[in-house]
């Protein structure tokens, strides 16, 4: 008796074992072979410490849900020295350095045409719905092929490829060369315009968008606080001396119908004040659930990509600082944001069907003037000073002559045909030039760009000044400011251009898809994105790629 008992409480058991095995294999998450839709969320001026500081303030279905449910790389950061927006956008979208990818910086200049190039300048292309200038821009000067023009090859043209956001050379460096359209706010008219680059005309459903006036209906209203004070106590005081504000304003609430009235004539706006303040992320978020909806992404089973470009955060953080209310206020505003697009994402396509990545161009320094407060080394570097004081020296060394370019972004240029005129060895004059500058205060370091060129220095801080050059397009000599010092800009308290943590190393989550739950803490390289991106689509790698597959996301 004893023994059948035994034998018909086995048997119970087995078959409830049975019954939650197949009711588990019949729910059990099955993900589709590829995402319908890929989504790259990329905010400029957003550190990695930043997204820790506001963790806890953030809503529980914004960016925390990407942090609880996706897979957070906490240890990503670019690694070359000039950590400008357009390298960020450029380096996430084709997977490897500025040097090969050819976008050193957002400026650069050439001398044999005397001329400051920006990143995505073209006067070959016209513009598209918008102002003449605003127009002027493609992907031109981008060197190597993105992950989106992979993606269109390797689908025959299938896919849809698209890319929005507020200035013109993210949103063009993120879509890539062979996009289906990318759309960028013109400041000038406060619309969505593009370049022949892209396409002949707006589409009708852009045209209608630009009609409703949504630029002058945020300009409408106030800027103010979202959450109560408490939330900002960790902050900068609302009201300081550090901070550029919006002229002689520089606390809150801000009245942005004032504000943006041009002279004394109401009617005439300053459409351009949108981009610094959140409400130009609003207008992003926006456009992209528009343009998601009236092109059909992620609607068939051919793979989709969206770039999402956040700038707002990049004019504030310039203007107010990294510590500010208005960039604490920018930071959980964009929250809202991110929950209003994953929402809509979730609820139309499914999180099965849709891969999200969310990360940040580059980080920023903190104002000088704030670290100065705790006596932490710091101060601006003023560059037209050291440049007038460069031309100087040269003239006293060489005699008379225009000896000096200029200098753009941490390079100084030379007049290599006066030099190479007056028979002086290049090298040599590359060198005395660095040899002086690096005496200025602030100046870490100064290196003639040819002591580089034929040589590998690894992963140092020589590799990142490497992973920069470019012959065509690099200065002569590049200089490192110490830590905490940034060039001195109008209108900027603070800046972005190091190899320094505070300007490389930025957040990056995956989500959805077949991401996992989990948080990786090994060092990765932003070049990683692509590959990644690649090798999940099963498609060929961008075609100067140097990156290596996130394989945390394979398992």
């Amino acid at each position: 008796m004893k023994a059948r008992n035994l034998f018909k409480n086995l048997f119970l058991l087995f078959l409830g074992f049975s019954l939650i095995f197949d009711t588990y294999s019949q729910t059990a998450y099955l993900p589709p072979d590829k995402p319908k839709l890929i989504v790259g969320i990329v905010v400029e001026q957003l550190r990695y410490d930043q997204l820790e500081k506001f963790r806890n303030r953030l809503g529980e279905n914004g960016i925390r849900r990407l942090l609880n449910e996706g897979t957070y790389y906490q240890n990503a950061s670019f690694e070359y020295i000039i950590t400008r927006s357009g390298p960020g956008h450029a380096t996430i979208s084709t997977g490897t350095e500025p040097s090969r990818h050819g976008i050193t910086s957002d400026h650069w200049y050439l001398p044999l045409r005397d001329e400051l190039v920006y990143c995505t300048k073209d006067i070959a292309v016209d513009p598209v719905g918008g102002s003449y200038e605003s127009g002027l821009h493609s992907p031109v000067n981008l060197n190597s092929s993105t992950f989106t023009d992979e993606l269109k090859m390797a689908t025959n043209r299938k896919a849809r490829v698209f890319s929005v956001g507020l200035k013109e050379s993210s949103v063009i460096l993120s879509a890539g060369h062979a996009a289906d359209g990318a759309f960028w706010y013109d400041r000038n008219t406060g619309t969505w315009m593009s370049s022949t680059w892209y396409c002949r005309n707006l589409p009708g459903w852009v045209n209608d968008f630009n009609a409703a006036n949504h630029a002058v209906s945020y300009l409408n209203t106030e800027w103010k606080l979202l959450r109560s004070a408490v939330d900002y106590a960790d902050c900068q005081p609302d009201s300081n001396s550090y901070e550029a504000g919006f002229g002689p304003v520089n606390y809150f609430p801000y009245d942005l119908r004032k504000l943006s009235a041009a002279g004394r004539n109401s009617n005439v706006r300053d459409m351009s004040l949108l981009m610094e303040t959140p409400f130009g992320n609003s207008l992003t978020t926006d456009f992209a659930l528009k343009l998601i909806e009236e092109e059909n992404l992620g609607s068939d089973d051919v793979t989709d990509f969206l770039a999402i470009c956040y700038s707002a955060t990049d004019f504030i953080g310039h203007r107010f600082g990294p510590s500010s209310y208005e960039m604490a206020d920018a930071i959980l505003r964009l929250d809202r944001e991110i929950e209003n697009l994953m929402k809509y994402l979730n609820d139309n396509l499914g999180k099965r069907n849709i891969l999200v990545y969310f990360t940040s161009a580059h980080g920023v320094a903190e104002i000088p003037a704030v670290l100065e407060q705790s006596r932490i080394p710091s101060g601006y570097f003023r560059q037209n000073q050291a440049l007038q004081l460069l031309r100087s020296y040269m003239n006293a060394l060489y005699g008379e002559g225009d000896w000096v370019r200029g200098y753009v972004e941490k390079q100084f240029y030379l007049n290599r045909t006066l030099i190479e005129d007056a028979r002086i060895p290049l090298e040599d004059v590359q060198k005395k030039v660095a040899r002086f500058i690096v005496q200025f205060t602030g100046v870490a370091s100064a290196h003639p760009y040819s002591a580089f060129a034929p040589n590998d220095f690894g992963n140092g801080s020589f590799g990142k000044i490497i992973n920069n050059y470019s012959p065509q397009r690099s200065g002569d000599i590049i200089i490192t400011l110490s830590p905490g010092w940034v060039e001195k800009h109008d209108e900027h308290v603070t800046d972005h251009s190091s190899p320094y943590d505070y300007d490389s190393h930025v957040p990056l989550i995956w989500y959805g898809w077949a991401v996992n739950r989990q948080t990786v803490t090994r060092r990765v390289n932003m070049t990683d994105i692509a590959v990644t991106l690649s090798s999940l689509c099963r498609i060929p790698y961008p075609n100067a790629s140097t990156g290596e597959p996130m394989f945390e996301l394979f398992r």
